[in-house]
């Protein structure tokens, strides 16, 4: 952490935890008969409840968005170059709310949580659960939060879709949908990323069939692995071209398989460090709701059709060099907004840094963003 908290941060945070005892069905049809979620709040909720802004995640991020946890962490929250003071997300003007969803592994109930009915961790034995399923599970933490409306629903990749579903599920409770970097659903190259992932991990000998906390271990391998290829898609060429080109770490080739190229140096230790701080079977969890995520099936494939209900404003974010959700995807959100002649603005990027761009200080990017949510403040002041 600086030596001197930047002016425009949210400072110390401290997650808090709701715990609920009413039975959650799930699509999958099974029941979660108790859970908690974990959360991070910044700033103030106003007297009439009506500044809230929700927070939704993406694949392997969490409920910490923003500020610090502790005066020695070297980083702030994984989105914290748009919330806080006077960034887009201004929280001298919204209250923000970022929940780790169910299945994750930071706090919220999943497989790394002891099963109530067994008092063993659920391990596999965690139900699927879809993004309608979190979007329910986060309208039961706004009822607890006393939030009836949320002003905005923002998220990014799997947080868009999030965005997305709940202007579908919960049409009166939002204001705005922000979708970043996302679509409506995943192409077949995406659900084939996904499944190679969870090959890895679920054909590393460490495995056990998902029970290796019983074993005193972890896929570590498997992985690592996963997360490898997951993060090559989401660099870009031009990014991963510009960062590494062909660098050899040490001047020269060595003719064997260890690591050569900086580019091999550099996803070796994103996999690494991953395998530290995240579940393997949270991830196949959470590919699995990607994957699952296609809100047009309810309505024969017509996503205009599912968009019927929605009563919220939108903004769609997309960025020239995401090839995981190419720009092409969010015009299939937009046009099926359009169509039904819903409000909704679209904004395309021109960015080097392909998917994680969504998650970077681009200064057209943050002024646009910044504009759209002086908006929304405007309309609850």
């Amino acid at each position: 952490m600086p030596d001197t908290i930047p002016r425009n941060s949210v400072g110390l945070v401290t997650p808090q935890t709701r715990h609920f005892d009413t039975p959650l069905t799930l699509d999958c049809e099974r029941v979660l008969s108790e859970y908690d979620l974990i959360y991070e709040t910044y700033g103030k909720l106003n007297t009439d409840h009506s500044n809230a802004v929700l927070i939704c995640h993406a694949l392997s991020s969490d409920h910490h968005a923003a500020g610090y946890h502790r005066t020695e962490d070297r980083k702030p929250g994984w989105w914290d170059s748009c919330i806080g003071p006077g960034k887009p997300i201004d929280t001298n003007r919204f209250f923000v709310v970022c929940p780790n969803n169910l299945g994750g592994c930071k706090g919220s109930t999943g497989p790394t949580t002891i099963n109530p009915e067994t008092g063993k961790r659920y391990g596999p034995d965690f139900p699927i659960v879809t993004v309608a399923d979190w979007v329910r599970s986060q309208a039961r933490l706004a009822d607890q939060l006393g939030i009836e409306r949320w002003a905005a629903v923002i998220g990014g990749s799997l947080g868009g879709m999030q965005a997305l579903q709940w202007a579908i599920h919960f049409p009166k409770r939002l204001g705005h949908s922000i979708i970043i970097a996302a679509a409506p659903k995943l192409s077949a190259q995406n659900i084939a990323f996904n499944e190679v992932a969870r090959q890895a991990i679920m054909s590393d000998p460490d495995f056990h069939e998902g029970r290796y906390y019983e074993f005193d271990t972890a896929p570590r391998r498997g992985l690592k692995l996963a997360r490898m290829l997951g993060h090559i898609t989401y660099l870009s060429d031009e990014s991963m071209r510009t960062k590494f080109g062909r660098e050899l770490r040490e001047g020269k080739i060595n003719y064997g398989f260890d690591v050569e190229f900086q580019v091999e140096s550099y996803l070796r230790y994103q996999g690494d460090s991953f395998v530290d701080r995240f579940d393997a079977n949270t991830y196949l969890l959470m590919t699995k709701a990607l994957d699952y995520f296609d809100p047009a099936s309810a309505a024969d494939g017509d996503l205009a059709a599912a968009l019927k209900p929605v009563q919220a404003h939108f903004l769609v974010f997309s960025f020239t060099s995401d090839w995981r959700f190419a720009p092409a995807r969010s015009r299939e959100i937009v046009k099926a907004l359009t169509d039904g002649d819903n409000p909704v603005a679209y904004a395309e990027v021109e960015a080097h840094q392909g998917h994680d761009a969504f998650l970077m200080p681009i200064p057209q990017y943050i002024k646009l963003f910044r504009a759209y949510m002086n908006r929304v403040a405007e309309e609850i002041a």
